[in-house]
């Protein structure tokens, strides 16, 4: 073979190689396009991953041992309308956020405060209950307010919007702050008398303190912040605008409003 017909050769091929890596690229391109959508990740694997932890009234396993909650009726019934079986993952609320970003879950649907903060870094659907943060002590612990708890011990669950009231307090700021890993775990510290106050979530210490309860000697005695939950999924995630279709269906058809009847709760505005 001549040597020009072999150069022409060689290019030949060379082009032809181009191209086809052109194309390569061109479909990992596509692929990858396809898989930003968090929405179509989730229904590729056929499920959604819900992040929680035992939090009653929203999700907890109840006398019976049937693991139930507002939120956790709630993701059944928005999971089926997408499309997707909802799988519960106890997770550890202070790396909540890691996880949700390592895609160990696809979304944290637990009594989730909304906040500036978070909306920065998450995906964070319409408020759809309303909350607030309330200071809780044992029968017979003297209180006025936050100026009573300067130099004592007070609790809350770490990372949760307890913990942050309690920054954001003056007088709790001077108190001795206790991190537990749950919310129940700090209440249990009050029942003991091992801490004199806690800082929890009005959803949960309406349900599990007063007459009948195993809180019966515990009662609320502030509110200090009121604030609405949301769900969260990962950043930029397209699963939350369809989420939010769905939450104001269920508002429409009065679905939310007998789950919140049913729990003992307020649906925010």
């Amino acid at each position: 073979m001549k040597k020009l017909e072999m150069k022409k050769l060689v290019i030949l091929l060379l082009s032809l190689a181009m191209v086809f890596a052109l194309g390569a690229c061109a479909n990992t391109d596509t692929t990858a396009s396809q898989d930003d959508s968090d929405l179509a990740y989730v229904r590729k694997n056929g499920k959604m991953i819900i992040g929680y932890t035992d939090y009653a009234p929203m999700n907890y396993t109840d006398e019976s041992g049937t693991f139930t909650g507002f939120d956790t009726e709630l993701a059944i019934i928005v999971s089926e309308k997408l499309g997707v079986e909802p799988e519960f993952i106890e997770i550890n609320w202070d790396t909540k956020e890691v996880e949700l970003n390592a895609k160990s879950i696809d979304c944290i649907w637990n009594g989730f405060t909304i906040d500036e903060e978070r909306k920065a870094t998450m995906e964070i659907t319409q408020p759809y209950v309303k909350n607030a943060q309330v200071v809780l002590i044992k029968e017979g612990t003297t209180y006025e307010n936050t100026k009573s708890l300067i130099d004592k011990t007070v609790a809350a669950e770490q990372g949760s919007a307890g913990e942050k009231t309690i920054q954001a307090d003056d007088n709790l700021k001077q108190a001795s702050y206790v991190p537990k890993t749950l919310q129940t775990e700090a209440l249990m510290e009050v029942k003991a008398g091992t801490v004199d106050a806690a800082v929890l979530d009005l959803t949960l210490a309406k349900t599990m303190t007063g007459p009948g309860t195993n809180y019966d000697d515990v009662k609320i005695v502030d509110y200090l912040a009121e604030e609405n939950y949301g769900i969260a999924f990962r950043k930029g995630s397209d699963i939350c605008a369809e989420v939010n279709k769905i939450l104001d269906e269920l508002t429409a058809d009065g679905t939310m409003g007998k789950l919140a009847d049913k729990y003992g709760l307020e649906l925010a505005d």
